[in-house]
């Protein structure tokens, strides 16, 4: 499910939801296992997928990722090898290991 979002030399994976206002660049979206429903969802976490106004650029994010509104994903300045809360980077790309939850307005 993809909402008005700009999406450049990257790969969409199955049951992938990115939200309107999201940028991606030279990037591999895995997807997701399954789709959140109603009642079944938790409301203290952000919705699987790519929140609204994300910018992610070099990045591969695994399964079941939970990136929130306003996050932006770049290798852009940073060390090529480094490990962060649910994310590392290797060779200059930002991998968001699955199953992780970024939280709204991080930068990584």
């Amino acid at each position: 499910i993809i909402s008005d979002a700009h999406i450049e030399r990257s790969v969409v994976g199955i049951r992938s939801i990115i939200q309107s206002g999201a940028t991606i660049r030279n990037s591999i979206i895995m997807g997701a296992d399954y789709f959140e429903q109603g009642p079944y969802r938790d409301a203290s976490l952000p919705p699987i997928g790519i929140g609204r106004n994300c910018v992610i650029d070099r990045a591969i994010i695994d399964k079941n990722a939970r990136i929130a509104d306003g996050v932006v994903i770049t290798p852009e300045g940073k060390a090529p090898d480094y490990d962060g809360e649910g994310y590392f980077i290797r060779d200059g790309i930002v991998v968001v290991t699955k199953n992780a939850t970024i939280p709204a307005g991080m930068w990584i």
